[in-house]
């Protein structure tokens, strides 16, 4: 009976854990303690109670469908983040690193991405209807499927991202660099697209229905059964 009582005793301790979240230069924005702790939980708890995470850094972190639903991650070092289904609807992510980053199925509706840096990220079916991504840089990065209904885009760079199949209904792109970036199937019904830089893109069976393409580069683009194309 003896054992039996140090093992249960042993199994009812308390895995209490502290996690700090840090800035780039160290200083700690934000601790949290509790039984089985992980990043998520903590950030989750952050957000909650509001905390400025300005230039949090949170690189790799496994914060998949987190609820970050409006936090404050204006400049954070996100590389490399899974952030798989996570909701940042509304988020501050302004000039944040996001570059490699996993947002597939992510929600980031009305979401600030000012400047923020989308290298190579994945973005396949996210939802980024209405987000704000002015300058911000997507190169190379994957959107297919994604819906950026009303988003602005604008003087964003967008080169060889895979826009295949995306929903850019009413989407700002003025000034955005498309070069080579894949649209084929995409949805740009009353897009924007004034002086668009679309050299060497593929807009093939894209919908461009009352789009402005006023002043965009259409050098070596591929325009095959593009639909309600005005030349």
């Amino acid at each position: 009976m003896k054992n039996i009582k140090l093992f249960d005793s042993f199994l009812n301790e308390a895995k209490s854990t502290t996690i700090q979240i840090k800035d780039n230069k160290g200083k700690v924005l934000f601790e949290h303690t509790q039984d089985n702790n992980t990043i998520k939980d903590t950030l989750q708890q952050a957000v909650e109670l509001e905390t400025n995470l300005t230039s949090a850094n949170l690189k790799g972190a496994n914060l998949s469908n987190a609820n970050l639903i409006g936090a404050n991650l204006k400049d954070a070092y996100l590389y490399k983040a899974n952030l798989i289904g996570a909701n940042l609807k509304g988020a501050d992510l302004s000039n944040a690193d996001l570059s490699n980053a996993d947002l597939s199925n992510a929600d980031l509706i009305g979401a600030n991405l000012k400047g923020a840096y989308l290298y190579k990220a994945d973005l396949i079916g996210a939802n980024l209807k209405d987000a704000y991504l002015y300058k911000a840089n997507l190169i190379g990065a994957d959107l297919r499927y994604a819906d950026l209904k009303g988003a602005d885009l604008s003087n964003a760079d967008l080169s060889n991202a895979n826009l295949k199949d995306a929903y850019l209904y009413n989407a700002n792109l003025k000034g955005a660099n498309l070069k080579g970036a894949n649209l084929k199937g995409a949805d740009l019904r009353y897009a924007n697209l004034i002086g668009a830089n679309l050299k060497g893109a593929n807009l093939e069976g894209t919908n461009l229905e009352d789009a402005n393409l006023k002043g965009a580069d259409l050098k070596g683009t591929n325009l095959k059964d593009a639909i309600g194309l005005k030349q």
